[in-house]
């Protein structure tokens, strides 16, 4: 017996027993990862085997937010309260080819998403046909290319944290192009971003320029290559807050820019159609739903959050806790080009009005968490390190800089790396972890304060999420060093659940962003309780850290 045909005798086997456990069949399509038949077997429970359908929902209908990060694919379900009633996750293999790249699959992106649909879907026993719309976030920066005519990708994704094009931006910045970037994209020269990513395809892929020269190759960010999937190849866009993250996008005109395009040698064909953030891209094509379902929403994932937390207001501020770290703030309908190495960025547009925000991106966060785990194995699982920091009243005079991959806002220095300093004979592994825990809560700090000399005004309150926000240790050594309420919500999913408000909006699921304001609760609110004399003492020795940790790796 073949792999194929045995496993079709085990699929055989598992609808022998659907009657009885339908969770068994969804979890081995999702097992075998073979996509063809995952949607075949969805597609026949959805049409001929009513029975299978949790009976208790069936009636009721909901919103799916897709949500493609760094390192996991996920899928949530959203009722009419805003209540999330089913999560699935898929970790994401990462490639590292040489020092300083990362890539992703973008087939093992698609498939690890379909999956993940399927598993949340089935937890609550419901079918496509009670998905009202479905709302995407990603990983943003991330590049795919691919050819027009087969789909077929002509290389891996170079992921946003990838720095193998450092060395071009450095030209670039030599060449005198930074004021004229920043401030038609609002963005720094640096490798973070799509554009030189797209450049490096073109010019180091054979054959890829005179296909793209000739319109036959597509760019899109993660958020694209998703929608393109899934209307089987119909629909090539993206929204404005991802289009925004390309360096080739003129914030002002809101149009691809013709001469950095130019500067960049990108052939516009490649390009795809940048629609707002809420309303009805086209519907789903393949069969795996079922059922046509509209694509409705597209947000980057820190501006989804920032739209999940409810910062509606020009002057609200959310930091997500994820990969890495991203603080946002609100600037209502005017970009504010900042003087101290902030990002202006298009947050969301909906209804034809543009929202703007500030933000500042740091480039490690839960991944310094990951590295402990992964590469130093003081911990078995990242929950771990809040328990293990504890064992430390303090960091015992060391200092952690996880500068992995350069430093991002307000230093974006590509050329810093990872410092651990101040080491001693009593340094034990708590004190490495507690350590690693203030280098975010301090990287954080920095932000805020150039943000608010940026916008001119205080920041009253730090919305948080993500997964590293639920660390209370963290949380509250991040209200120490601010010295404003730290407040985290009770839903602490607000990426997600950002896309699926847009989705909602779009499908008239939601009546209005009225509606949506009364579903934000919080949870939590640290204060701050250390005392001026030691925060004061913390941040000069965190200052001459990275101050150390700086051009590590310049040539000069």
């Amino acid at each position: 017996m073949n792999a194929f045909e045995l496993r079709i005798a085990i699929t055989t086997f598992c609808f022998n027993i659907a009657n009885y456990r339908n969770d068994i069949l969804i979890s081995v399509f999702i097992f075998f990862g073979n996509e063809k038949i995952a949607t075949f077997m969805n597609f026949f429970l959805v049409q001929f085997a009513p029975n299978f359908v949790n009976l208790t929902t069936f009636m009721e209908h909901f919103i799916l937010a897709l949500d493609q990060g760094t390192t996991s694919s996920r899928a949530l379900i959203f009722d009419k309260l805003g209540t999330i009633r089913s999560v699935a996750q898929k970790e994401l293999k990462q490639y590292f080819p040489r020092p300083g790249w990362v890539e992703h699959d973008p087939n093992e992106i698609y498939a690890s998403q379909i999956a993940v649909a399927a598993e949340a879907m089935s937890k609550i026993g419901i079918n496509g046909r009670q998905i009202a719309g479905i709302g995407i976030t990603n990983q943003r920066e991330t590049t795919v290319v691919w050819d027009r005519e087969t789909g077929k990708c002509i290389s891996k994704a170079i992921v946003w944290q990838d720095r193998r094009t450092s060395e071009y931006c450095d030209h670039l910045k030599n060449e005198g192009y930074s004021d004229l970037i920043r401030d038609k994209t609002g963005l720094v020269i640096d490798a973070y971003f799509s554009g030189t990513k797209i450049k490096w395809l073109l010019d180091n892929i054979a054959g890829a320029r005179e296909k793209a020269e000739r319109g036959e190759l597509a760019f899109g960010t993660i958020d694209s290559w998703l929608v393109w999937r899934l209307t089987q190849g119909k629909t090539h866009v993206t929204d404005v807050s991802n289009a925004s993250r390309t360096m080739l996008y003129n914030i002002h005109t809101l149009q691809w820019d013709s001469e950095l395009l130019e500067l960049l040698n990108i052939p516009h064909s490649m390009l795809p159609k940048v629609a707002s953030s809420s309303e009805i891209y086209d519907h789903t094509s393949t069969t795996f739903f079922g059922h046509k379902v509209p694509i409705a929403g597209i947000a980057g994932d820190q501006q989804a959050a920032l739209f999940g937390q409810m910062c509606l207001d020009e002057g609200m501020v959310k930091n997500t806790y994820g990969t890495g770290c991203f603080m946002l703030m609100n600037t209502g309908t005017k970009p504010y080009i900042s003087k101290n190495h902030l990002l202006t960025t298009i947050a969301w547009q909906i209804n034809g009005t543009t929202t703007y925000a500030l933000e500042g991106s740091i480039f490690m966060a839960g991944a310094t968490v990951q590295w402990l785990r992964d590469g130093l194995g003081i911990i078995r699982q990242s929950s771990e390190v809040e328990a293990l920091a504890l064992q430390a009243s303090d960091n015992g005079g060391l200092f952690f800089v996880p500068a992995f991959t350069g430093m991002g806002a307000p230093y974006w220095d590509q050329y810093a790396r990872g410092l651990m300093i101040g080491i001693n004979r009593g340094t034990t592994k708590a004190n490495i972890a507690r350590a690693a825990l203030e280098g975010i809560a301090f990287q954080t700090m920095d932000v805020l304060h150039v943000m608010e000399m940026d916008a001119h005004l205080k920041i009253k309150e730090l919305r948080v999420d993500g997964g590293a926000s639920t660390n209370d240790l963290l949380m509250q050594i991040q209200a120490d060093l601010l010295g404003i309420p730290v407040v985290r919500p009770k839903n602490t999913e607000t990426t997600a659940t950002g896309v699926a408000f847009l989705a909602g909006l779009a499908t008239g699921f939601w009546k209005d962003i009225e509606e949506l304001k009364q579903q934000w609760q919080f949870n939590r609110r640290f204060e701050k309780c250390m005392d001026n004399d030691t925060v004061n003492q913390l941040k000069k020795k965190w200052a001459d850290a990275v101050c150390r940790a700086q051009r590590w790796e310049d040539k000069e």
